[in-house]
């Protein structure tokens, strides 16, 4: 078993508390589904925000989704003009079968623009 690590991303629409949880859900589904895996397979995950998003942790969206009993973390990304504002974007820490080139690489809605070379 090795460990590998996932990148992800999602643009939300909005700074609403709700709306962060259902995004952050469907990338945390994203990433376990695109790589067969499970929660039992996270070993920790790294949330990053960008700095307009203030309504709540995109943590608590992934303990909505039931991911309990892993270490979660959030950050916030730095103030770069002209990037691409109200992103959450994530990086798990995985323990897997899939060899590096077969990891999915899970970019939501427009935030496949911030990595056309890995977005699936």
């Amino acid at each position: 078993m090795a460990v590998r690590a996932v990148r992800g991303a999602v643009q939300l629409e909005r700074d609403d508390a709700g709306h962060m949880h259902e995004q952050v859900s469907a990338l945390m589904t994203g990433v376990l589904e695109r790589n067969d895996l499970t929660t039992e397979d996270l070993i920790s995950v790294w949330f990053t925000a960008t700095p307009d998003l203030h309504s709540d942790f995109p943590a608590a969206g992934a303990r909505k989704l039931g991911i309990a009993d892993v270490p979660l973390i959030c950050a916030q990304e730095l103030d770069v003009a002209g990037a691409m504002p109200r992103v959450v974007r994530v990086l798990a820490h995985v323990e897997t079968e899939l060899p590096k080139s077969r990891i999915n690489h899970v970019y939501l809605g427009a935030a496949a623009a911030l990595r056309k070379d890995i977005a699936q």
